[in-house]
């Protein structure tokens, strides 16, 4: 009995020292790498979703849409008109064969919208549904993480949103 726990206590701590960005998910082809959310003021409408997709297949394929449990979840990507940077939602993202692209801070990303009381918190993951065009459905978990001194997370908290719809 004591071993088993001296046993478990070590494999806990294994996994605690493995980096943050540790985890990853795959369907066919493509490679989910480190999906994360920045954690959210307790006030926070909306926060953001990032990720890799990494296209190791022969034929391109496309993110069509993020689905979980919030009263909205939209891709939306950074851009800026005169000076001034906004977010805006789109269809989808092309992810190229042979390819990566990024999910980030100030490009695309994924926005989880109506937080409302619900603030996303660090060491909590985020149960979610990437839906793909030739992929199809693929379950993932963002782990939601603190912001840190060197991260570009501070530039989503300014930044206009446009959800498509007329706002009153």
């Amino acid at each position: 009995m004591f071993l088993t726990r001296i046993l478990g206590a070590a494999a806990m701590l294994a996994l605690a020292a493995l980096p943050a960005g540790a985890h990853e998910f795959t369907a066919g082809g493509l490679t989910i790498g480190h999906p994360y959310a920045f954690e959210t003021a307790p006030t926070a409408m909306a926060g953001g979703g990032f990720m890799t997709i990494t296209n190791e297949g022969a034929e391109a394929d496309r993110l069509l849409a993020v689905r979980a449990d919030f009263p909205k979840v939209e891709i939306h990507e950074t851009v800026e008109k005169d000076g001034v940077a906004s977010m805006q939602p789109v269809e989808a993202i092309d992810i190229p064969a042979g390819a990566t692209v990024e999910l980030k801070p100030g490009g695309y990303h994924v926005m989880f919208v109506g937080l409302e009381g619900r603030p996303l918190v660090a060491g909590t993951m985020i149960p979610a549904t990437l839906v793909f065009e030739k992929a199809g459905e693929v379950a993932i978990e963002f782990a939601v993480q603190k912001r840190g001194e060197g991260d570009m997370g501070h530039m989503m908290e300014g930044m206009s949103h446009d959800s498509g719809e007329a706002s009153e």
